[in-house]
């Protein structure tokens, strides 16, 4: 027996002896292995993202500011902490060294705290005294160059990934983005000399240039255009009407040859005002406004229907219109303004938009046997209608589209982004077309376009108002269709990698059963009290009824009978308060007993099936014992 006694203790000792062994080896040799059992991979990159780190050539240094101090007392904030510097510390990992993570605590008045400040961090106020808390992330490139994200915000934690790899990509390639401009509408504004000019909306510069002028440099191309210049890194199109066969082709293998294109497209453009000639005033009524690509739309797999304005009824803007001699509000179903609900919230384009506004847009349809990928980035609702744009020539009543609604039972597609490998749309190439050297009749890789089936979005009119304050231009935006626009062409400015980012899952996951458990108590209880609520709604009535007979003076004219009805009431109405209130605790002490019986589960449940395991094992290895004394 002290034999065997001395064998358990040499061998217990062994055990730990190994544990400790393995365990300082694993410390030493496992830093940079991890492993991600996470049900959605939270903690694992993107193959973009790993690409783009794979790519660095140049070292970053990234600054997570983060204020432990005073976000100790707020556990989801502290757990998104913990997530965001994990994260971080994955991106390190699987930089080769080229990105450097520095985590500080902004104490109050602190160096670091006047670090997070010079950087342009939001500080969000905490106590009394105006002290600040930062909870963002600053970065540095070898050029001093600095990109941040000036608060990381919980509820956005599916753009986590995006915001952190963009931040890295724009570092790593810090040179301004450059967007060439093709457009057919005054864009630049209209000289007020001409006595043919448009109506005076148009003679002022369009606001929305100027905010991409602020993000990128933008070089205007002709409209006759024949080759598109090498260092343009996104084509924005505005209308394009009237190009010719040249032009059409010079794009067509932008495309083909990797370049991204936003295009703005339209059946009716509102915008487009045509010269009036006071010799024939029809023409201008009769002239053209439309404008298209085909036939690049086609060889993409899409159509920008002919002829077709996408009108809805639960979109329409309320206008005021003359009805007779007096002014009334309504919906003009022309003119949408759309909402989040509208939005694709899974492209990083337009997960983030509270609003956008359209007016008189067209709508796309992918081909069939199109082998492009086709994704609506806005849509009407299910009630859209599709209008002839012909009742738009001479000024549509907003009275009679009304009347005349019919709901078409499916959302219409009224932005996309395309992707995938396509084929030219000149496969013969076309005649005279020397300005383009290289000529691809399919595209090596995926192309990335995005059209928009109105162009009327981006006038001033129809997302910002614009006062003079002093001589300064004061601007107050009444929807995101700037935002939009920026984010689309910042989107296609960057690597393939960056776009194929998507939106993750949040690392915060609902008990959907406890939820689900939860809404059926309430509803229980929710029917008694109901039951109850009208019962004494019942009682309080019947006594209101007996207290209103008096006499003329105010005395009251009961009998002996009405009396004991009154205190009969009474009593019933103390008795069902009562009830509703033993209901509402009743609620509570299901909803409480629920989670003491979760926590019970996740707390004890695992415990006690390890000492079952252990007093199993025990109970075998006993046995087996006592067979080998025997």
């Amino acid at each position: 027996m002290k034999t065997n006694k001395l064998f358990s203790s040499f061998g217990l000792l062994t055990i730990l002896g190994l544990l400790l062994v393995v365990n300082l080896l694993a410390g030493q040799t496992l830093k940079s292995f991890r492993l991600d059992l996470t049900n959605n991979q939270l903690y694992t990159l993107s193959t973009g993202t790993k690409n783009i780190l794979a790519k660095l050539d140049e070292p970053i240094t990234l600054r997570l500011f983060f204020s432990e101090k005073f976000f100790t007392g707020l556990p989801s904030v502290m757990t998104y902490g913990q997530r965001v510097r994990d994260l971080l510390e994955e991106y390190v990992s699987l930089s080769g060294g080229k990105l450097k993570l520095i985590i500080s605590d902004p104490e109050p008045f602190s160096e670091t705290e006047d670090q997070a400040v010079q950087f342009g961090l939001q500080g969000v106020p905490v106590d009394a005294s105006g002290n600040q808390a930062y909870f963002g992330l600053a970065g540095t490139n070898a050029m001093d160059d600095e990109e941040v994200i000036a608060f990381f915000q919980p509820d956005k934690e599916e753009s986590l990934e995006y915001d952190v790899t963009k931040l890295v990509y724009k570092l790593a390639h810090p040179k301004q983005r450059t967007v060439g401009l093709i457009s057919t509408l005054p864009m630049e504004g209209l000289s007020q000399a001409n006595p043919f000019a448009a109506p005076s909306s148009n003679s002022q510069a369009w606001f929305m240039l100027s905010q991409i002028k602020q993000s990128f440099e933008v070089k205007d191309l002709e409209s006759s255009v024949e080759h598109i210049p090498e260092d343009i890194d996104v084509l924005m199109l505005v209308h394009p009407k009237g190009l010719s066969e040249k032009t059409l082709f010079a794009i067509d293998q932008f495309v083909l040859h990797g370049g991204r294109l936003l295009a703005f497209l339209d059946p009716f453009s509102e915008a487009d005002q045509p010269v009036t000639d006071p010799q024939n005033p029809m023409a201008a009524m009769q002239a053209p406004r439309n404008s298209t690509l085909e036939p690049l739309l086609k060889a993409w797999g899409v159509e920008l229907v002919s002829g077709k304005i996408a009108g809805d009824r639960i979109t329409a803007q309320r206008v005021q219109t003359q009805a007779g001699r007096r002014v009334q509000a309504m919906d003009y179903v022309a003119w949408l303004s759309l909402s989040s609900k509208n939005f694709n919230d899974s492209d990083f384009i337009t997960r983030d938009l509270t609003k956008i506004n359209m007016a008189t847009p067209g709508y796309l349809k992918k081909l069939d046997g199109a082998e492009t990928d086709i994704s609506p980035l806005i849509e009407t609702s299910v009630e859209a209608m599709a209008i002839d744009s012909m009742q738009f020539r001479f000024g549509a009543n907003p009275a009679n589209l009304l009347r005349q609604y019919k709901p078409g039972g499916e959302k219409l597609v009224l932005a996309a982004r395309i992707t995938g490998k396509i084929k030219s749309a000149y496969p013969d190439g076309v005649k005279d077309a020397d300005a383009i050297s290289n000529v691809l009749t399919a595209s090596d890789d995926a192309i990335n376009v995005i059209v928009v089936a109105d162009t009327d979005m981006l006038e001033n009119k129809h997302w910002v108002r614009l006062q003079n304050f002093f001589g300064n231009q004061i601007a107050q935006p009444i929807a995101n269709n700037d935002v939009f626009v920026l984010n689309a062409i910042e989107n296609l400015s960057g690597s393939n990698d960056l776009i194929s980012l998507r939106s993750r899952s949040k690392s915060a996951r609902p008990f959907l059963k406890v939820e689900e458990l939860k809404r059926e108590a309430e509803k229980r209880f929710q029917d008694q009290e109901k039951a109850l609520q009208n019962k004494l709604q019942q009682a309080e009535r019947k006594l209101a009824e007996l207290q209103r007979k008096q006499d003329g003076n105010g005395s009251m004219i009961l009998s002996t009978a009405q009396k004991q009805e009154i205190l009969k009431f009474r009593q019933e109405q103390l008795e069902t308060r009562k009830a509703l209130r033993n209901v509402k605790h009743e609620l509570v002490k299901s909803i409480e007993s629920l989670g003491v019986t979760l926590k019970v589960i996740n707390i004890g449940l695992m415990p006690l099936l390890v000492i079952v395991f252990a007093i199993l094992m025990a109970m075998r290895r006993t046995r087996r014992l006592k067979k080998s004394m025997a």
